[in-house]
C-alpha cells in the first residue's frame, strides 16, 4: 500500500500562524493551483490519493503532515503545538482507521507536531522546540519504541520544524540547510545543501525525489547522484513557512 493523504487548501491560507517569517501577501488561487500539481506528482508517481476534508475555519490545515505520524501501522494523532491547529487532528483519525492502522495519540501536556518528526528506518529523529516538547516526545517514543524504532531528540531553535532544517535521502543520507540546523553532529552522515529548498524532498521512490523549484544547485546534488528530482513551485506555501513534506503524509505498508 502506497497511501498519499492530502488536504485541499483553506480559503483562510492567508491568516496562518508565522513564528520565523515575516508576513507577506498570499494568492490563495495560486496556492491552490500549485497544490493540484503537487498532488498530481504524487498521482502520477503511483500514489493512491486520500483527502482529508479541508477545515475552512483552521487557516493551516493544508499542511496535513503536522496532524498525524505514521510507523509500521500505526498512526500517531499528534496534539500540534499551537492552539489554533489543534481541531486539524479530528477529520484526520477517521481517514487512518479506515486504512486499518491502529490509533494512538499525544495527549496533554504533550504537544508534536509531525514536521517535527524525520523517520530513516527504524530511527526516528523529533525536534524539540516551540512546536513539540519533552512531554510529546516521551509519549511517542512510549508508542513507537516497543515496535523496533529508536527515538532521537534533536534541538530545533532556528526554524519552525525539523524538518524545515533537514530531511533525508534514500540512502539515509541527512541533507539540511546549516543556517537552519542547530546540531548536525546528531547525524551519521550530513550533507549540506546550497539552497534552503535544497533540504527538503520527499521520496517518492528509490529514485525520485519531490522538491520546490527554487533550489536549482540542489536539484543537479541529486542527479549527480543518481537521483531524478520532480520539481515543484509551492511559493505560496513557502511564504507560510512551510514545504514540501508538509503537504502530504506517506503511508507504506
Amino acid at each position: 500500500m502506497t497511501v498519499a493523504l492530502v488536504r485541499r487548501t483553506s480559503s483562510r491560507l492567508a491568516d496562518g500562524v508565522l513564528t520565523h517569517l515575516e508576513r507577506r501577501p498570499v494568492d490563495v488561487e495560486l496556492a491552490r493551483r500549485q497544490w493540484d500539481a503537487y498532488v498530481e506528482v504524487l498521482r502520477d508517481r503511483g500514489w493512491d490519493i486520500r483527502e482529508v476534508p479541508v477545515e475552512e475555519a483552521c487557516p493551516d490545515c493544508v499542511f496535513v503532515e503536522d496532524a498525524v505520524v505514521m510507523f509500521k501501522g500505526v498512526a500517531v494523532i499528534t496534539r500540534p503545538g499551537d492552539d489554533t491547529r489543534k481541531p486539524e487532528i479530528l477529520a484526520v483519525e477517521p481517514i487512518v482507521r479506515d486504512l486499518g492502522c491502529r490509533i494512538e495519540r499525544i495527549v496533554a501536556p504533550g504537544t508534536m507536531d509531525g514536521g517535527d518528526v524525520l523517520k530513516i528506518g527504524d530511527t526516528i529523529y523529533v525536534g524539540r522546540g516551540g512546536r513539540t516538547n519533552q512531554e510529546g516526545i516521551d509519549q511517542f517514543a512510549a508508542i513507537v519504541e516497543p515496535l523496533g524504532a529508536r527515538v532521537i531528540t534533536v534541538p530545533v531553535t532556528k526554524v519552525l520544524h525539523l524538518k524545515s532544517a533537514v530531511t533525508a535521502l534514500p540512502d539515509g543520507t541527512v541533507i539540511g540547510w546549516d543556517p537552519a540546523v542547530d546540531d548536525s553532529s546528531v547525524f551519521p552522515s550530513y550533507l549540506a545543501m546550497p539552497e534552503e529548498s535544497g533540504a527538503h524532498v520527499v521520496l517518492l521512490d528509490d529514485e525520485h525525489v519531490l522538491m520546490a523549484a527554487d533550489a536549482p544547485r540542489s536539484a543537479q546534488i541529486f542527479r549527480d547522484r543518481g537521483l531524478i528530482p520532480i520539481e515543484v513551485d509551492i511559493s505560496e506555501y513557502i511564504k507560510l513557512e512551510g514545504c514540501v513534506t508538509c503537504l502530504s503524509v506517506r503511508v507504506r505498508s
